[in-house]
């Protein structure tokens, strides 16, 4: 039986720093190496694993095959798939979940040492790399959203500079009058006007801009790949094209969460709890996980919780005309739940921030049962279970 050798890998832009442990077997623990700091390269971490497999055959007696992992983050998965390619087998961990050291001495080797650890242990979670194509698509994505934060910015600047001048529009902001209004204004200064013509200037290139990536979005929907599962996320209340892509570029295969809490947890949308004894406190969101699917839900909740239960806009029943009845009823029940689940914590007197943060945790969950094909209720799923039963005790009882 082939032994394992775990690679931890503490990597940086210019150098990598390599740690191996070797666990359980005849050696009955855990044993480390030297760690041993390289430059940036995948042939010469090849070389160093396959030297270590070596000294570990040779010193055992056994075959031992190397398993490297590194934490996610500036290398992205790049390392990873370059490792595989190679012929070594490599994982990306996630940073929130190892089990750290508690001493206040950071250098690389103890990093790498710690990474070690945890892939020898169990003591972490590992990330799903995505496909080459779905990590392409999704930082379109994520440059789109960048590219509206940016144009948020510039917004706030000029609404700042009109007000230190006493202007203030009294209607609705951003809208076609509004930037007439912008552009028409005069002031003593001329300065003052180049520099809202500028700031006017830089808004009006960001919103070309978004405007041009929302028609590439549109288009990457209608990819084979995204087709059909963007059709069906759009039966959702506050789901369009930006969000259902990100939710398949983002989390690939849901099936890897086990249950919609689960997939819940992993976008931080669970509350937080501190509970010891009797005493029982419960906090707000952990707000662990992916942030960028997090604070997209939480804005499509905004959308969800401005209806009353059961109504559907024009736009929805449009989305909703291409899926089949089975979808668009499950995507119907959700979009009432939410909706009176928000009703119903505002009339506890919750907070609207809490309420719609409840309610993105729904659609979190209602996602997760549309992309798994679990699209009964506990009730419903315990009702078809209690029959599949009673069927098979009727042929049996026949034999």
């Amino acid at each position: 039986m082939n032994s394992v050798i775990y690679c931890g890998m503490d990597v940086h832009k210019n150098s990598f720093t390599l740690c191996f442990v070797y666990g359980g077997g005849v050696l009955g623990g855990l044993v480390y190496s030297k760690p041993v700091q390289i430059g940036n390269s995948v042939s010469e971490t090849v070389k160093i694993c396959k030297q270590a497999a070596e000294q570990y055959k040779k010193d055992y007696g056994e075959d031992a095959k190397v398993v490297c992992g590194y934490e996610a983050g500036c290398l992205g998965f790049t390392l990873c798939r370059n490792l595989g390619k190679a012929g070594l087998r490599c994982v990306v961990l996630a940073p929130t979940t190892m089990l750290k050291d508690q001493k206040r001495v950071k250098t690389d080797k103890r990093d790498s040492r710690t990474i070690a650890r945890c892939l020898a242990t169990g003591t972490c979670s590992l990330v799903t790399p995505p496909s080459p194509h779905d990590e392409s698509v999704r930082d379109f994505v994520r440059m789109r959203d960048d590219h509206k934060s940016i144009q948020k910015t510039i917004k706030q600047r000029i609404l700042a500079f009109c007000l230190k001048r006493g202007l203030i529009y009294e209607k609705t902001n951003w809208t076609g009058a509004h930037l007439d209004w912008l552009r028409k204004l005069t002031f003593e200064e001329p300065t003052d006007r180049e520099t809202l013509d500028d700031y006017l200037l830089t808004y009006d290139q960001f919103a070309a801009r978004i405007s041009a990536e929302d028609a590439r979005i549109d288009e990457l929907c209608e990819e084979k790949e995204y087709e059909e599962s963007v059709k069906k996320l759009k039966c959702f209340v506050g789901i369009k094209n930006k969000l259902a892509l990100s939710l398949l570029t983002e989390i690939g295969n849901f099936t890897r969460f086990d249950s919609a809490g689960r997939f819940a947890s992993f976008l931080g949308l669970t509350a937080s709890e501190s509970s010891s004894g009797e005493k029982q406190r419960q906090g707000g969101i952990t707000k662990s996980g992916n942030s960028h699917l997090r604070k997209q839900l939480i804005e499509a909740a905004q959308g969800i919780c401005r209806g009353r239960p059961g109504y559907k806009s024009k736009a929805l029943k449009e989305r909703q005309a291409d899926c089949d009845s089975e979808t668009v009823a499950y995507a119907d029940k959700g979009n009432v739940r939410m909706r009176k689940r928000y009703y119903h914590l505002i009339e506890k007197n919750k907070s609207r921030n809490t309420a719609v943060t409840a309610v993105a945790r729904e659609l979190a969950c209602f996602v997760w049962g549309m992309m798994t094909d679990n699209t009964k209720t506990p009730e419903e799923q315990e009702a078809a279970d209690r029959a599949e039963a009673q069927a098979l005790g009727e042929a049996l009882a026949a034999l």
